[in-house]
């Protein structure tokens, strides 16, 4: 059954690790356009921490601060989807954003809303939206295949951390090259008009350059979605305060020595003479300073957890080096 223009609209939000979904996301969704918007979310690796801190509805759905429903995606598109029929029947979910992995390759996210009948007739595939970030862009591009089917596979290309780095026309002729017909737009630090990436219409590969359709085409034979084997996604764990001096000392000699391999690093701390938890988060050789969140949640054991996802740099070696400088800070020889 063909999807009707009176489905709800479902918008891919991808881009490469560190790009700026989440922050353009959460500037997004307090926008009037954007009520009744539900948010599916799929992070690549073994523990997702992006949604630590919000209102638990039940086992697969939480509150974000803005009113609206996040869905924790597990591999399996289709079904989140489809548990949230009754929301739309209802008329409570008036639009869908899916904001993938920066890992992600569009095309099984994309032929998943396109070849499942049953999801046809409630849904209706808006556009693919790619957050490019100008800071990492080009040596992404130049390193990583899901980086350049992001880019073409897009409807709307949103360039981010232009305040850091404004778009060059290199970036921008590789862009075009790679999707010619994709309307490019600034994101003034996370900040955008719904409408500048809304409603693009139904999705067409056609408008797309060739290998768009042969990405289309493997997904729906199962292939989509291989990672590079060099790259690795691990939580290190830890269920006694840190030592800030220690785990700095420890991010600041692995941003300068190995900073190209840490695709990214995200993490909730409990450092030792601090109530409140602190937010870390980076992408090869820029960090944002630590940011103190108002208040653990409810229940919640204050245990550390530090998300990496790196290319040719273990967990061993992370864990060692993280473990001697704690060790270090802590005095214990």
């Amino acid at each position: 059954m063909a999807t009707t223009i009176s489905a709800v609209p479902v918008t891919v939000l991808t881009g490469f690790l560190g790009a700026g979904k989440t922050t353009l996301l959460n500037r997004l969704l307090p926008k009037p356009a954007m009520a009744g918007t539900a948010v599916l979310v799929n992070e690549f690796g073994e523990i997702g921490i992006d949604h630590l801190l919000v209102e638990k509805l039940d086992d697969t759905t939480v509150l974000l601060p803005s009113g609206c429903l996040c869905c924790s995606v597990s591999g399996d598109l289709a079904r989140a989807l489809a548990v949230l029929v009754p929301r739309v029947k209802a008329g409570e979910v008036k639009r869908v954003v899916v904001e993938t992995t920066g890992l992600a390759d569009p095309a099984p996210v994309v032929h998943a809303l396109l070849a499942d009948v049953m999801l046809a007739r409630h849904y209706r595939m808006d556009g693919i939206v790619t957050v490019v970030d100008t800071v990492n862009a080009l040596a992404n591009l130049d390193t990583h295949e899901e980086a350049v089917r992001q880019v073409a596979m897009a409807d709307r290309i949103v360039l981010s951390k232009t305040d850091l780095a404004p778009a060059d026309d290199a970036l921008l002729q590789r862009i075009a090259a790679l999707n010619p017909g994709a309307p490019v737009v600034v994101a003034q630090r996370g900040e955008i008009e719904p409408d500048a990436i809304l409603e693009c219409g139904l999705y067409d590969a056609g408008g797309k350059i060739a290998d768009v359709r042969e990405w289309l085409n493997d997904a729906a034979w199962g292939k989509g979605g291989a990672h590079d084997g060099r790259i690795h996604s691990f939580c290190l764990t830890f269920d006694e305060p840190l030592h800030w001096s220690g785990i700095g000392m420890c991010l600041e000699m692995l941003i300068g020595t190995r900073g190209e391999n840490l695709l990214r690093v995200k993490g909730i701390l409990n450092l030792v003479g601090q109530d409140r938890p602190v937010a870390i988060h980076g992408v090869q050789h820029m960090f944002h300073e630590p940011t103190l969140l108002p208040a653990w949640p409810a229940g919640d054991k204050r245990t550390s957890r530090i998300v990496f996802i790196t290319r040719d740099l273990s967990r061993e070696t992370v864990l060692e080096g993280l473990m001697a400088f704690e060790r270090a800070a802590a005095g214990v020889v």
